[in-house]
């Protein structure tokens, strides 16, 4: 009788042992960004400017929007203008601005990671809101964040991002609702934002 115990006891110390395993091999999966089986932003994490690492389950119950940034783009100032002056209009009421450095078009964004970061925003007078490391979002080495907002809200010729300033509108549960143009002026999306929020 004790030996048959002991086998009970080994096969349900297996089978937990293979359970938690499993399960954690998943939320593993999910927080490097396992994007075609994720159900919202909030399963990935990113870097801050500092290389931090950032859940974006903080950002739960905000609407969010994500936008690529780029310092030398033409698109610039006047989207920095109107992110900042989006983020003073609904900050408070639950927005937040997402911005993602991004050298993938043009090479227009050569400012490093972290104070060189930091300083062009300050200097451009853009407090856009949460700023994180540069990243690719186009290509095999795209940030996996932006593999999942590409295969959730495709652009009008597919769903690779074509330039600087495309924005993402993620909704309280942290499912993308909408995708803008890098042309799209940020005060535009203000209707949409107001429905969300």
């Amino acid at each position: 009788m004790a030996g048959r115990s002991m086998i009970s006891f080994l096969i349900g110390a297996i089978g937990a042992a293979l359970g938690s395993y499993i399960y954690l091999t998943m939320q593993l999966d999910m927080s490097s960004g396992d994007y075609k089986n994720a159900s919202s932003i909030y399963e990935f994490s990113v870097k801050d400017t500092h290389g931090n690492d950032v859940s974006l389950e903080k950002y739960k119950g905000k609407v969010v929007l994500v936008v690529n940034i780029a310092s030398k783009c033409g698109l610039a100032k006047n989207n920095y203008q109107k992110l900042t002056d989006l983020k003073e209009k609904f900050g408070e009421r639950g927005l937040t601005i997402l911005n993602f450095p991004c050298n993938q078009f043009g090479s227009q964004m050569p400012e490093a990671d972290g104070e060189a970061m930091v300083c062009h925003l300050r200097d451009a007078k853009a407090d856009i809101g949460d700023v994180f490391a540069k990243i690719n979002v186009n290509g095999d080495d795209a940030a996996p964040l932006y593999k999942y907002l590409k295969a959730k809200q495709t652009g009008t010729l597919g769903s690779g991002i074509k330039w600087n300033f495309t924005k993402f509108l993620v909704n309280k549960e942290g499912i993308p609702v909408n995708r803008y143009a890098p042309t799209t002026d940020p005060m535009d999306i203000a209707k949409d934002i107001e429905k969300l929020l």
